[in-house]
């Protein structure tokens, strides 16, 4: 469903990722685990054209997104969950869902993908007509995911879901990610809370300065003695 060839980004003279490589299969969880600094969100900001690739292959679908613009790569199927979440502080729940199938003419489509995102998140059907900006931080979370969905997005990307979350919360985060899947999304997702992502992951790659050092089955990354220590305080 996805590749990423050969990838290298540079801000500047500064190499953030040097010739990256991995897949994402259609019906995968994914997951990029990595230090800060260690290049996963630039890889998802690429892969959304919000940054120049120097050079390398991101295909998505047989197609090659490195010289779409970031609103047709969305169009395309790719749904963006950024980091710090990105949504609307001053539109209400309900605008900030809208604006997310802005792309879209198929009215009763949006209709039934809105009650949809309610079943999944119902704290935001009670909160829709609240402004955004007001919600707690999980609720923030859940929107941000929830827009996402909105663009109906075969592909979502998702970038540290669980940061700034209570433990509780991150639990709720997760076990949301695990049903969005069995659902029929496809996710890549970076997230420093390692331990969390591969339970829930089928496959990880691990990522180090910018290079791409371990892949494998998330149980097998689980598993793994330097995984282990650098990233799952064990």
């Amino acid at each position: 469903m996805f590749e990423v060839q050969n990838l290298h980004v540079a801000y500047g003279a500064i190499a953030a990722l040097k010739g990256i490589s991995f897949t994402v299969n259609e019906g995968e969880i994914v997951t990029l685990i990595g230090a800060n600094g260690a290049g996963k969100s630039t890889t998802l900001r690429a892969i959304s054209g919000l940054i120049p690739v120097k050079s390398g292959n991101v295909i998505f679908m047989g197609k090659d997104l490195r010289k779409i613009p970031p609103h047709e790569i969305v169009e395309l199927g790719i749904a963006h969950v950024p980091e710090g979440r990105g949504i609307f502080n001053t539109l209400t729940v309900l605008e900030n869902l809208e604006l997310a199938s802005w792309t879209r003419k198929d009215r009763e489509g949006i209709r039934k993908d809105l009650q949809r995102v309610y079943s999944i998140f119902p704290r935001l059907e009670e909160r829709r007509s609240q402004i955004a900006g007001t919600l707690s931080g999980g609720e923030q979370q859940m929107l941000a995911v929830a827009r996402a969905l909105m663009t109906r997005g075969r592909l979502v990307l998702l970038d540290e879901p669980s940061m700034g979350l209570s433990p509780i919360l991150v639990k709720e985060i997760f076990k949301i990610i695990r049903e969005i899947n069995q659902s029929g999304t496809t996710i890549l997702l970076v997230e420093q809370n390692a331990n969390m992502a591969l339970k829930i992951a089928h496959r990880g790659y691990v990522l180090e300065t910018g290079q791409l050092v371990l892949a494998g089955a998330a149980s097998e990354l689980a598993g793994n003695a330097r995984v282990k220590e650098a990233y799952l305080g064990a």
